[in-house]
């Protein structure tokens, strides 16, 4: 069987091989898969991916001998799976790997703006020790609100309840043996945002939740509360977080990730060679969006721990077999014909 991994690292390599190799030929590029690069994997069976690979129709049909796609994310938004599904690819990702990993670093964000951790930093690389402005808050007593009570959104609950944090919550599916038991409530959107002290996002993206958070909504949110993102960039419309901090609707954000984030990852590619405006725009709003010192960022890290990594690559290694043996697992596609 022909295997190509992309956007991995050395010690993803040496992990993959030791459990692959031998019995199967394998190909590893550190790069996102491309329309650049796809001619060198054009024949291969099974294709594993992460997020920066975005898997159009186009790039899909490239793949001619392409059977099972496999992402190395529990997001797969980032695949055509129509596509996929027209030509009989399975599709499959990794639904459970991180949910206390992105939920601690949900907190971690959290605790930097509630305790003004990044600006004390920053003054004491300009040896300014001074506390002035530094004032933070506690979160007890104060009330989260969850979007999205998978199971990272469930983990984040459990922290905020050590904490002894209210906890307010919104989902299609509602839990209410595990609402009594962690004790917090279900309520609509719009009662989330306007209730909570600190709101944070557990949702996948998808056409639904495109711009779920947006100008029209974001205003009634509680006046110098915070906005926590772990999630997907585009819940979040960019321009509406501008506003609701540029008129102190919100204190503060947390960002893991970001509405166009990929383009600032290759601004000059995307800016020269692509002579793209939209893009251009983009770039420019996230510039200014992370220039602003009550915006803590961190480069959609919230998964990046070495016991989620680890549990990455043994899920995918269990898809990979799974559909080799012809049992897939983790499916999200249409499984193929035989």
């Amino acid at each position: 069987m022909k295997i190509a991994f992309f956007e991995t690292n050395g010690s993803d390599k040496e992990y993959l091989s030791e459990a692959l190799g031998g019995r199967h030929e394998l190909f590893f590029s550190e790069d996102p898969l491309t329309e650049a690069n796809v001619s060198k994997v054009a024949a291969y069976e099974i294709i594993s991916i992460f997020i920066h690979s975005t898997l159009t129709t186009t790039l899909i049909e490239k793949l001619a001998g392409a059977r099972c796609i496999t992402t190395r994310s529990t997001g797969f938004d980032h695949i055509d799976r129509a596509a996929c599904q027209a030509r009989n690819i399975t599709v499959c990702n990794v639904p459970y790997y991180g949910e206390n990993t992105v939920a601690e670093h949900t907190f971690a964000l959290i605790l930097a703006l509630s305790r003004n951790v990044h600006k004390s930093y920053a003054r004491g690389l300009k040896k300014d020790f001074a506390i002035e402005g530094l004032i933070g808050f506690d979160l007890k007593d104060k009330t989260l609100g969850v979007i999205g009570t998978g199971h990272i959104g469930l983990h984040v609950i459990r922290i905020a309840k050590g904490f002894g944090m209210h906890v307010i919550a919104c989902d299609t599916r509602r839990d209410t043996f595990l609402s009594e038991i962690l004790h917090f409530k279900y309520a609509p959107l719009d009662q989330v945002l306007k209730e909570s002290d600190i709101v944070t996002v557990h949702i996948p993206y998808n056409e639904q939740t495109h711009h779920l958070i947006n100008k029209e909504n974001i205003r009634q949110m509680k006046p110098g509360s915070l906005l926590i993102n772990t999630a997907r960039g585009g819940i979040i419309d960019n321009e509406a977080l501008a506003w609701a901090l540029d008129n102190d609707t919100l204190s503060g954000a947390g960002l893991d990730v970001l509405e166009g984030e990929e383009y600032i990852k290759e601004e000059q590619q995307y800016l020269h060679k692509n002579n793209d405006p939209e893009r251009a725009r983009k770039i420019e709003q996230n510039h200014s969006l992370l220039s602003r010192d009550n915006v803590v960022f961190t480069p959609h890290i919230g998964f990046y721990s070495e016991e989620a990594l680890k549990r990455i690559l043994d899920t995918t290694l269990e898809n990979i077999t799974g559909f080799i043996l012809g049992t897939p697992k983790n499916s999200v596609s249409i499984t193929p014909k035989k």
